[in-house]
């Protein structure tokens, strides 16, 4: 890849990135919490149950960071932690009935959005455009970068 080639992958993810908002963590707010406090919801939401630490490893930020998110969800009813019965050292956490009903709100709100996303592709492109982002997603782990 030249160094033009580069430079174009990097400026269209940059303004993928700032269009999908994800730069805004701290300012946004998703389904009445934080965009930090979403994405573990959601991860949450997806597994039903799971550790602090496998939580953090999942978002991709550190313990005490991700720590403090969860106190918060605590704090605001929407989580519960737990003790692990087989392993006291690990704190299992999955989400309250009012957890799981912003669960449900974000995963219909992204449906959508996502939806209207991928009917703006062209259908003969949509298959592509799918494998490409499979390819950069599975390029990025490769080589984490920092």
């Amino acid at each position: 890849m030249t160094q033009e080639n580069s430079d174009q992958l990097r400026e269209l993810i940059r303004i993928l990135v700032r269009n999908l908002g994800i730069l805004e963590k701290n300012d946004a707010s998703c389904c009445s919490v934080t965009v930090g406090q979403c994405h573990a919801i959601v991860e949450i939401g997806r597994v039903g149950i799971i550790s602090l630490t496998d939580l953090s490893d999942l978002i991709g930020v550190d313990k005490s960071t991700m720590s403090r998110t969860i106190n918060n969800l605590v704090e605001e009813s929407l989580v519960i932690r737990d003790i692990d019965e087989n392993n006291r050292r690990y704190v299992n956490i999955q989400l309250t009935d009012g957890g799981k009903t912003i669960f449900d709100n974000i995963e219909k709100t992204m449906a959508t959005y996502y939806q209207g996303i991928f009917d703006a592709i062209p259908e003969d492109k949509r298959d592509q455009v799918l494998e490409s982002l499979q390819i950069l997603k599975d390029a990025v782990k490769k080589h984490k970068c920092c």
